[in-house]
C-alpha cells in the first residue's frame, strides 16, 4: 500500500464506482454529482491508500483514527484483483495497526451486499447496529 496523494483521486472514485456502484443503484440510485461531491468530500477528511499489486493500482483503503476505534471507511478492490488475498492482506495491516494502538476496528456496510458481509464476517466482526441501508459492524480490540 501507498498513501493517496491528490493524483489518485479520479482512480479512487473510479474503483468506487466499479465495485460499489450496483450496490448505490439498488439502495439509493446513482447520481454521479452527488457521489462525486461525496468522494471529494470523503478523500479529503479519510486517510486513503492505494492497494498496490505487482506494481498495478488494485483498489483503495480509507482509515479514519478516532479516540474510541480504528474506523475502516472504505476498502475497495479491483474485481480483476477479487478473490486473490488482496483484501485480507488489507485487513490484516488494519488489524495490525489496531493491535499496536488497542482499539476495535469498526465498518459499515451495505445490507445488500452480502458478500462484503460475509467477507468481515470471516475477520470476527460481529453486527452491533443497524439502519434502513447499513450494517454496522465491531471487531473487538
Amino acid at each position: 500500500m501507498r498513501q493517496a496523494t491528490v493524483r489518485d483521486s479520479k482512480f479512487a472514485f473510479q474503483v468506487k464506482k466499479t465495485t460499489m456502484g450496483e450496490h448505490v443503484r439498488r439502495v439509493w440510485g446513482w447520481d454521479e454529482d452527488e457521489q462525486r461531491r461525496l468522494h471529494r468530500r470523503r478523500f479529503a477528511a479519510q486517510a486513503f491508500q492505494v492497494v498496490v499489486v505487482d506494481g498495478d493500482n488494485a483498489g483503495v483503503l480509507a482509515l479514519s483514527y478516532e479516540p474510541d476505534c480504528l474506523r475502516v471507511n472504505q476498502l475497495l478492490v479491483l474485481p480483476e484483483y477479487q478473490g486473490r488475498g488482496v483484501g485480507t492482506a488489507c485487513m490484516e495491516r488494519v488489524f495490525e495497526d489496531a493491535a499496536r494502538r488497542r482499539l476495535p476496528v469498526r465498518l459499515q456496510v451495505l445490507k445488500v451486499n452480502r458478500r462484503a458481509t460475509g467477507f468481515y464476517g470471516r475477520f470476527g466482526f460481529g453486527a452491533v447496529a443497524e439502519d434502513d441501508a447499513h450494517i454496522r459492524m465491531e471487531r473487538p480490540a
